[in-house]
């Protein structure tokens, strides 16, 4: 059997999960009902009450949660517990000028690193690891997460962020770090310096890559573990369920498992709202049934897949969730960042020399993913002289990194060269391999 960090929960009988994912979910949905206006109103509005629920079988009884919720909670509306009892904070990039705000009580840092020390086990970690955390440190989740789970299995954590690349790997070899925690496009990154650097990595002591936050193919996937000598395993969260931990692949390489004892997960179909059987493609929604700061109840994350409640050859029983085939709604995710096409253009709203027409391309340079914004210039400044277009697109180029978070490209193009559409504007063009 693999080595795993919590047999008693990721080995447990179907039986046994229902027992108590039911127990867990009533508790909850009372606690919630009883502290949360805005989930009281929702439930009364639907005509469900906390004795309602008996079971994890009542669970569609309940009302769906999405992103526009909690931007309708802003910033604290669906916390609860007291901000008193919040001892962290963090948040997504905003889409409409509101980020998704997230709070953690201390028994939910613990949840989190109990959560990411199953995933680093998955990856063969224990406390003689060390953990290099290469994730972004701040309000994103994904560095603290992988932090935190080093932590609390007693491995040693190494914080550095992401950025600065040639130090990290100079530290990854004075410190044998042996287990890489990043974005698949940044652990590329640092395979390819290191080979840039004439170092050899068979004088590193890595011997596994924790990679998520944004889709990569197993093509990337063969790639990375022969270029960094490594196993690699996916992580995948969520920063309104929890962050990094949600769920993980294991050396079987079969889906993800979710560790479904703390994050209930149904298939819905996106139209209906109506829960769909194994097996069957739909969205995929989460419940916290142990969250204290912000228990989601049947959050809509607009990820597509499938699951399947049949046991791994690992040998753990929980959930299993497939591949993610996209999303419902138009996010995009470029290099570990939600990017949506309406965040670009409140940003070139604020700018008076281009017209409000735009085109996202997305495309790959190697595995490394790259965004091309094409800016349309209004009439008037089409004719200037190149100096002045090269400031206009260091502006926007500022303005863009300013409201996503990412570096992008800049391509000013001539008026009306961008398509109209009499129907829904087509604003993104994906050159991706799928």
């Amino acid at each position: 059997m693999a080595k795993i960090w919590n047999p008693e929960a990721e080995c447990m009988s179907r039986e046994e999960m229902h027992k108590l994912q039911s127990e867990r979910l009533c508790s909850k949905i009372k606690e919630i009902y009883e502290n949360v206006p805005y989930y009281r109103a929702k439930m009364d509005e639907k005509g469900v009450s906390p004795a309602d629920i008996r079971s994890v079988d009542d669970l569609s009884l309940l009302p769906f949660t999405s992103k526009q919720d909690l931007r309708e909670a802003y910033p604290y509306g669906l916390f609860a517990r007291p901000l008193k009892d919040i001892v962290e904070i963090h948040a997504t990039s905003g889409t409409t000028g509101k980020q998704v705000i997230a709070g953690y009580t201390k028994n939910d840092i613990a949840l989190w690193g109990e959560v990411m020390a199953r995933v680093l086990t998955a990856a063969g970690g224990d406390e003689t690891s060390v953990v290099q955390s290469s994730y972004g440190y701040g309000l994103f989740t994904g560095g603290l997460g992988a932090h935190y789970g080093a932590q609390t299995m007693g491995a040693m954590a190494i914080p550095t962020s992401s950025g600065n690349t040639e130090r990290q790997i100079r530290l990854m070899k004075d410190l044998g770090t042996t287990i890489l925690c990043c974005t698949p496009s940044y652990a590329t990154f640092i395979g390819e310096t290191i080979r840039d650097m004439g170092l050899d990595i068979s004088e590193f002591k890595l011997k596994a890559g924790v990679f998520g936050a944004e889709p990569w193919t197993v093509e990337m996937k063969r790639e990375l573990e022969k270029l960094l000598n490594i196993k690699t395993i996916d992580v995948y969260g969520l920063t309104e369920i929890i962050g990094p931990g949600v769920g993980f692949s294991c050396e079987k390489e079969c889906g993800i498992h979710i560790s479904e004892d703390h994050f209930i997960p149904e298939i819905i179909d996106p139209e209906t709202g109506e829960n769909l059987p194994d097996g069957t493609l739909g969205e995929l929604v989460f419940t916290c049934v142990t969250k204290e700061g912000l228990p989601m109840m049947r959050y809509r994350t607009r990820d597509i897949t499938s699951i399947t409640h049949e046991p791994c050859e690992c040998g753990r029983t929980l959930v299993r969730m497939g591949k993610i085939q996209g999303r419902s709604d138009d996010m995009l995710i470029i290099r570990g960042v939600n990017v949506f096409p309406s965040q670009v253009e409140s940003a070139l709203l604020d700018i008076t020399d281009v017209a409000p027409y735009y085109m996202l391309v997305v495309d790959r340079e190697g595995t490394r993913d790259t965004l091309e914004v094409q800016v349309e210039m209004s009439p008037e400044f089409f004719s200037d002289e190149v100096r002045q277009l090269e400031k206009l697109e260091k502006e926007i180029y500022e303005k863009l990194k300013s409201a996503l978070g990412l570096a992008t490209k800049v391509k000013l193009v001539a008026p009306k060269s961008i398509a109209r559409s009499e129907g829904k504007a087509v604003r993104v063009i994906d050159k991706r391999k799928k």
